[in-house]
């Protein structure tokens, strides 16, 4: 119970690093819930997703956000405008590294060196696949290659190796504040933003080579009564022969994706779930800016 003696306390945290280094795992964990999709791909996360722990006297507000890249087109730009922004407003950052990543100089690593009022907590992941001496020489490196770092810390978000210890520095980082949002809310995301993200993750699942990413999926229609969840998804692509592929012989791909999703879905809204998927062509979605804004690309 929140007392005088216990002040309540609320903040910003940003989880950010390369593709694939465990990112939204690492949110998931923390969370206790399925927010972010996982996949092995890289590059599956594309926008910024709020998760929001609770407890009686704080309030951690953790952002999963793209994995950082060099932009070639207009949706890394607005990717990557989602990494940025999560590093302007937080009061902690995480930043995830791994045992695999290679060591080059990174934009995003000039940045963080003069990042002196924010603490930055360097995780590095996936230890559970590495040797003791490997382990050390990844912590020993970064301990001289990023100095401002306030801890640089061996975990396994997959195995919930060190996550404990790492909520516990969280907190006592954060500042006294209010809570942000209801004590009762879990994302700043509305269902059918998780929907679709289940559809996609099924995609990146199912399909090979550069198809899941020239998909994005958009929610027509999502109607909820007591019983049954109603959705009307569409999976849009960029060239009609990616659209023979997201079909597939005699619909029986698609009738994949869609079965997937919406067991996926029956589990994460606890209902339910009639879910009808089309495929439409929607050419170079990646580079109009009208497209990305309809898709939610836009700060």
């Amino acid at each position: 119970m929140n007392t005088e003696s216990t002040p309540h306390r609320a903040g910003f945290v940003s989880i950010i690093g390369k593709p694939n280094v465990g990112k939204s795992t690492l949110m998931n964990a923390l969370m206790g819930e399925r927010l972010s999709i996982v996949t092995s791909k890289a590059q599956t996360t594309r926008h910024r997703i709020l998760g929001i722990l609770n407890g009686d006297d704080f309030q951690l507000v953790y952002s999963d956000t793209p994995g950082i890249i060099q932009p070639k087109y207009e949706l890394h730009n607005a990717m990557m405008s989602f990494v940025y922004s999560s590093l302007e407003d937080a009061d902690v950052v995480l930043f995830v590294t791994d045992i695999y990543e290679k060591h080059d100089e990174e934009p995003v690593v000039e940045r963080l060196r003069k990042m002196v009022d924010t603490p930055i907590l360097l995780l590095v992941n996936k230890i559970d696949q590495a040797d003791q001496a490997e382990v050390e020489a990844k912590v020993d490196y970064w301990r001289e290659h990023l100095p401002n770092a306030a801890r640089v810390l061996p975990i396994s978000a997959l195995e919930k190796f060190g996550t404990g210890e790492l909520l516990d520095l969280v907190l006592g980082y954060l500042p006294v504040h209010p809570p942000y949002y209801p004590k009762d809310e879990l994302t700043d995301k509305p269902e059918r933003f998780f929907a679709a993200e289940m559809i996609r993750e099924k995609i990146f699942k199912l399909y090979k080579k550069e198809v899941p990413y020239s998909c994005e999926v958009g929610i027509e229609e999502f109607k909820e009564d007591e019983t049954i969840i109603r959705i009307r998804a569409v999976i849009y692509v960029e060239r009609n022969s990616q659209k023979g592929i997201i079909i597939g012989q005699q619909g029986a791909a698609l009738k994949k994706v869609g079965t997937w999703a919406r067991e996926e879905m029956e589990k994460f809204f606890q209902k339910k779930v009639f879910l009808e998927t089309y495929v439409k062509v929607d050419e170079n979605w990646r580079t109009d800016p009208k497209a990305l804004n309809r898709f939610g690309y836009s700060q």
